[in-house]
């Protein structure tokens, strides 16, 4: 039996193309992991549930109140989103340590339920900025998996992949058209409701991304 996987599953476009890649690479479907961690765009919380279910995968949602402390536009509604380009460095849509945390809850769950590989769609190129979706971010949490789980002790780390990790949006929606990922169920848009704003930094990459790979973006259809 081929290795089995937990796939960190937002709802999103980059995780849902990480959900296809991961479940061509076994013959049983990946274990959905998602988070609600208080942010305001929940949208992506039912669209996380519709792509796990397309693959038939189990989805494990676990609730983390990171509002609680704040420090986030994400968490925060008190704190306005802002427009793409609007500000220099990195977004107050960054939240603090949530990859880090992320990836922490999700060695541990693969640990716990047997499982080789953690994936999550980390983007480096085509992104907003923040500090825990660079490379050396997630080599160092791989340092975590080695030295602090049972299994990395014992010389069976759980493995943690990226594979968008250096692909740019165009590359990302073409790896998922040609992939037959769900894209017509998955939501970028950091500020929730019915319909994408058009305005944040993941609407416009989003844009930019199926723009320059000349699709049309099924999920506005």
């Amino acid at each position: 039996m081929s290795p089995g996987n937990l796939v960190v599953l937002s709802g999103g476009l980059d995780s849902t193309v990480c959900m296809a890649l991961a479940t061509g690479e076994s013959d049983r479907p990946p274990l959905a992991l998602t988070f609600d961690y208080g942010q305001r765009h929940r949208t992506e919380l039912d669209r996380a549930a519709g792509v796990a279910g397309h693959y038939g995968a189990e989805h494990l949602v676990v609730r983390l109140d990171t509002s609680a402390w704040g420090g986030s536009a994400l968490t925060d509604p008190s704190i306005d989103i802002p427009a793409a380009g609007s500000t220099a460095g990195i977004p107050i849509t960054y939240v603090p340590a949530r990859n880090s945390i992320f990836l922490a809850v999700a060695l541990g769950v693969a640990e716990a339920r047997g499982l080789d590989a953690v994936w999550i769609g980390v983007n480096a190129i085509d992104y907003s900025g923040y500090p825990d979706c660079r490379p050396e971010f997630i080599e160092a949490f791989r340092g975590v998996a080695a030295t602090g789980q049972k299994r990395g002790v014992e010389g069976d780390p759980i493995a943690i992949r990226t594979p968008l990790i250096d692909q740019s949006k165009e590359e990302i929606v073409r790896l998922g058209i040609a992939h037959d990922a769900p894209l017509h169920l998955t939501w970028s848009c950091y500020q929730g409701g019915d319909h994408p704003c058009g305005e944040c930094d993941a609407c416009v990459l989003r844009a930019q991304g199926f723009g320059s790979a000349g699709i049309d973006d099924p999920a506005l259809a």
